[in-house]
């Protein structure tokens, strides 16, 4: 215990509204570099269109996919409006967690990022967690995803939250419904799947 105590401890002061919200150091290399942060963003878009399209709403997975893809567009037509109403400042931007509308130039609040990963994983979870816990380990995507974010220094912390938290309740309200959105406005033989008509 007196040798813990020797040791330097660093804290650092949070600000913003939660008070938070500071900005981390620098890091993009290894795997925080950006090409793997995009990289996970296309994979899991391709994932949720492909295996929709391939399994079709009939399908138990299909059905999941289809809602993570009303899940994923609803949210991020949610994150993109929030964007632009708090146009907030990123720690790149000035390094100030207080810097809300700030026009154009900012739009920090909340991760789209973040919310894209949290919307995806969440109907997994909660379709499938009561009988496959293990499924609980798909939030490690929105969590690498938030620190590498921060890590860019491109979000604040509480951007990341935020995001989170919009993704996942998007993404849980997208499986209250027993025919997801997407399917409706599709032509039938879209939604089958294609695997069955092989």
């Amino acid at each position: 215990m007196l040798l813990l105590s020797a040791l330097p401890i660093r804290a650092r002061a949070g600000d913003g509204f939660l008070g938070i919200d500071h900005e981390l150091d620098l890091n993009q290399r290894g795997i925080w570099a950006r090409k793997y942060q995009v990289g996970l963003e296309f994979g899991v878009i391709a994932t949720e269109i492909g295996g929709s399209l391939w399994l079709g709403n009939d399908d138990e997975l299909g059905h999941t996919l289809w809602q993570t893809i009303d899940a994923t567009a609803i949210s991020s037509v949610a994150a993109e409006a929030l964007k632009f109403s708090f146009s907030r400042a990123r720690p790149n931007q000035g390094n100030d967690p207080n810097q809300w509308f700030k026009g154009r130039c900012c739009d920090s609040f909340p991760s789209g990022e973040v919310t894209l990963q949290a919307s995806f994983v969440t109907p997994f979870i909660a379709n499938y967690a009561r009988d496959y816990p293990w499924v609980w380990t798909l939030e490690l995507l929105p969590a690498y995803d938030a620190l590498a974010r921060l890590k860019s220094q491109e979000h604040w912390q509480t951007d990341v939250i935020a995001g989170w938290v919009l993704g996942s309740a998007v993404g849980y309200w997208a499986t209250t419904r027993a025919t997801p959105i997407s399917v409706q406005i599709l032509p039938r033989g879209l939604s089958v799947g294609f695997y069955k008509r092989f």
